[in-house]
Order: structure tokens, then C-alpha cells, then sequence
């Protein structure tokens, strides 16, 4: 099969990078101006339709951001610490403790010592919290399917390949920068 061909679910992240070091040097430098500029607005007005949904859904469900996300980590995991959230989310731990302090008040996530080590004080979602976090996900898969609706089935496959493609360009350049 080749790439094209490939369904996104057998498409390799190793497929992408190889297919990204084929490129000779000449069809790099072939990029025009026009399209970097165009490149440039369509990831500005991405970035500023995910923020608008990202303030949206903080308003519908009555959370602001950073305890939103922090919510939605508890997804992936059973039970995480504060430090593992700090990570996660890039923020350093004094704002996690806020954060965490303000999904215990709303009784979302619990505080329970670590049977293993007693200096470690692991979180875990509350019942109440596992309902909030159902809502959330149910939200968001309503809302990606319909924005896949707006799309033939082809369209669908090439714009997550081609998702993914810049995703990985977008990561091989940060790790330039860095």
C-alpha cells in the first residue's frame, strides 16, 4: 500500500518523517511567499476557532479553563499527583495546587494518601466528577462528528492525513527551536 492508500489508523508516525525526508531540497525551496502567508492565516484562524470552542465550553460547563483540562487528563488516568498534572499541563505546581483546590471545592476530584508512600497525596476523580467528565466527552464527540459531517468520507481521510503530516512538521520544527 502506498501512503496515499493508506487508511489513518495504519498511517505510521515513521511514514510521515520518511515521507518528510524524501522531499528533495530543490521542492522545499520552491515555496512561495503567498503560500506562507496562506498557511499562515489559516493556522491563526484555527488557533482562534479553538480558543472561541475552548472559551465556549468553559462557559456551558460552568468551568474556567485550566480546571477543564485539568479534568480531562483524569481521561487517560485513574489517579494522578499534583506533580504528574503539573507536567502534563506545562504549568508549575503552585498553580496546579489552585487548580486542584478549586476541582475539590467543586467536589469533581478527591485528595487520597498514597498506600505506597505517605509524602504523596494521589487525586482521583469523584463520582460527581467521573459525571462531569461523561458530559464533557460526550460534548465534544457531538461536536467533532458534526464538524466531520461537513466533509465527504474521501475529505475526511485526506484531512486527517494531512492533519497528522503537519502535526509532525509542526513538532519536528519545535524541536529545532528548542
Amino acid at each position: 500500500m502506498t501512503a496515499p492508500e493508506k487508511n489513518l489508523d495504519n498511517y505510521d508516525f515513521v511514514d510521515i518523517v520518511h515521507g518528510m525526508n524524501q522531499l528533495s531540497e530543490n521542492s522545499r525551496a520552491e515555496i512561495s511567499d503567498h503560500q506562507i502567508q496562506q498557511f499562515q492565516t489559516l493556522v491563526t484562524k484555527l488557533f482562534q476557532c479553538c480558543q472561541e470552542r475552548a472559551q465556549y465550553q468553559c462557559e456551558r460547563f460552568q468551568l474556567p479553563d485550566a480546571e477543564l483540562r485539568c479534568l480531562l487528563l483524569f481521561g487517560e488516568e485513574r489517579y494522578l499527583t499534583s506533580k504528574g498534572i503539573a507536567y502534563k499541563m506545562n504549568v508549575v505546581k503552585s498553580r496546579v495546587t489552585k487548580i486542584v483546590k478549586g476541582l475539590v471545592e467543586k467536589k469533581f476530584i478527591q485528595r487520597i494518601p498514597d498506600p505506597e508512600d505517605s509524602r504523596i497525596t494521589l487525586l482521583s476523580l469523584t463520582a460527581h466528577g467521573q459525571k462531569k467528565l461523561n458530559e464533557i466527552n460526550k460534548f465534544y464527540d457531538f461536536v467533532n462528528h458534526q464538524v466531520l459531517l461537513q466533509m465527504e468520507p474521501e475529505q475526511r481521510k485526506t484531512m486527517l492525513t494531512n492533519l497528522d503530516m503537519l502535526k509532525a512538521s509542526m513538532e519536528s520544527v519545535k524541536e529545532m527551536m528548542v
